[in-house]
């Protein structure tokens, strides 16, 4: 995980090439035109404008809008690259607004630039728009990977409760959630059954955080209370290559494997549908049936 292997690709050095033989270019075109330039204007266009106060006028106001211009192309040169400076120290590689039409686009286009994961580990509410929605920005990593640790919400816990709270609709929150995590362990069952090495964890806190962990990328959103998951603006930040103590990564890192560590996490068992407790060497301390509430059972509670 701490490492990162890939060389670079023949289409970005051909691109880094192509680009310095631009700017070469450019840089000579400019020194060879300078001095027709300042011909131009110290032979002919200067006697024009000594002559003529109106011209004069026009003169120093346009010299006077192409200063104004290039200030401000200089300085917002310098606000970019201050922002540039602060993503790089971040490790931010990509970050997308919720709600645009090129959202999704945007989004297909950062996954498919990642490597291939093998180990994919995902912290999430219910999954179901990792998992199951059809728009999934993860549907062919999950495909390609086979070590797939997951960790959700468990609908029955007093998180789940507290996160449901915070919508206006609890009726509909209610019933989203059990249909959602459901409609997750389904899709995680098949993923294990086409011979993925699949882990499903359940935690039972107010959710604040969906990690999903690509090998040496880590795409981050906040949980916002009352607001859906799937309209939270979307980060994701790269294992610094020479140190990894800068940046993102890390941090998001750890905070997946110190759930997934926490021995109050149980573990799911697909076969007989329990959660399995375990103590810090690893040991089976107990089994309890895995039980979320139905549908008519969220609407019994809702309307008591």
């Amino acid at each position: 995980m701490f490492g990162r292997t890939e060389s670079p690709s023949f289409a970005a050095g051909l691109r880094y090439i192509l680009s310095h033989s631009l700017i070469t270019l450019l840089a000579i075109g400019i020194a060879f035109t300078l001095p027709k330039a300042a011909g131009y204007i110290l032979y002919y266009w200067w006697p024009k404008v000594e002559e003529n106060t109106q011209l004069l006028l026009v003169t120093e106001i346009g010299f006077a809008a192409i200063l104004v211009l290039l200030l401000n192309v200089l300085m917002l040169l310098w606000e970019n690259q201050r922002f540039v400076s602060s993503a790089r120290l971040a490790s931010l590689v990509f970050a997308c607004e919720k709600g645009g039409w090129l959202r999704p686009w945007r989004g297909r286009w950062m996954v498919k630039r990642l490597p291939a994961s093998r180990d994919v580990y995902i912290l999430s509410v219910t999954g179901y728009n990792t998992f199951v929605d059809g728009d999934s920005l993860f549907e062919s990593v999950l495909r390609n990977g086979y070590d797939i640790r997951v960790m959700l919400l468990h609908p029955a816990s007093e998180g789940a409760r507290e996160h449901i709270q915070s919508f206006t609709n609890r009726l509909l929150s209610e019933e989203a959630l059990v249909r959602e995590v459901e409609s997750s362990i389904a899709c995680l069952d098949r993923l294990r059954r086409e011979g993925k090495k699949v882990e499903l964890k359940f935690y039972g806190y107010a959710p604040t955080w969906k990690v999903v962990v690509l090998d040496e990328y880590v795409w981050v959103q906040y949980c916002h209370r009352g607001t859906e998951l799937k309209t939270a603006p979307e980060y994701v930040f790269a294992l610094h290559p020479r140190d990894p103590k800068r940046g993102f990564y890390v941090p998001f890192y750890m905070h997946f494997t110190g759930n997934w560590n926490n021995g109050g996490h149980p573990e799911y068992d697909f076969e007989t549908r329990e959660l399995v407790y375990r103590d810090v060497t690893g040991n089976e301390t107990q089994r309890t049936p895995f039980l979320v509430p139905t549908a008519d059972e969220v609407r019994m509670a809702a309307t008591a």
